[in-house]
């Protein structure tokens, strides 16, 4: 299908999904890929592998919109946090069955799209502090546990530094969950504090959460 949304999200990020269809073979035509990005790819199998070279497709055409005409590499860093190549945006992305979420920004940023599923509710106990659980409502409670997951797992992308709890480390402040809506969050790790403004919104039947 393609290109599923793109828009501005805010200080110069850029957001987009795609919903992939296409065989792995279309995306390896298009990308020409770095060596150190190939020995990547390599390593990865089956919908991994697709999934990974769906979300560089996808930077690259949001880059393109940008006025970038050559493709820019996604490396990493030591922490194996994804990176541009000689670019003023930092970078994250996710991918969630069908779809990619990729956030372009000048700033550090964190992005994450689930497709909503009851098992959330096995892992609630395990990345909820306390005052987020009390936050929870039973008509929305299985949407608002996916806000909550995405809101850490984008928090957890953005600070890139892995070995972070999510209950003891990444904090987010309770809301009141609707359709479309935002609230704050922080990591607090060895005396240090980042906080980041969390925008959330629900597409179908996912949650795409993203912070700032």
């Amino acid at each position: 299908m393609g290109l599923l949304l793109k828009k501005m999200v805010g200080n110069g990020a850029v957001l987009g999904i795609w919903q992939v269809d296409e065989p792995v073979v279309f995306f390896i035509q298009s990308l020409d890929l770095q060596e150190v990005e190939e020995a990547e790819l390599a390593n990865l199998k089956g919908r991994r592998r697709l999934e990974w070279l769906a979300s560089r497709y996808l930077v690259h055409e949001m880059l393109l919109s940008l006025g970038y005409e050559d493709r820019v590499p996604v490396l990493k860093d030591e922490f194996g946090k994804p990176h541009l190549w000689d670019t003023p945006f930092h970078l994250s992305f996710s991918h969630s069955h069908e779809l990619v979420a990729v956030i372009l920004a000048k700033e550090l940023t964190g992005i994450d799209v689930q497709r909503i599923v009851p098992k959330i509710e096995v892992l609630a106990q395990k990345f909820l502090r306390v005052e987020e659980l009390d936050s929870l409502k039973p008509e929305t409670r299985l949407e608002h546990l996916h806000v909550y997951w995405g809101a850490k797992e984008a928090l957890y992308k953005a600070h890139g530094r892995r070995e972070l709890d999510f209950r003891g480390n990444i904090f987010i402040e309770p809301f009141d969950y609707q359709i479309v809506g935002q609230t704050t969050g922080k990591v607090e790790k060895d005396g240090e504090e980042w906080r980041f403004e969390v925008f959330y919104e629900k597409i179908g039947d996912y949650i795409l959460v993203w912070c700032l």
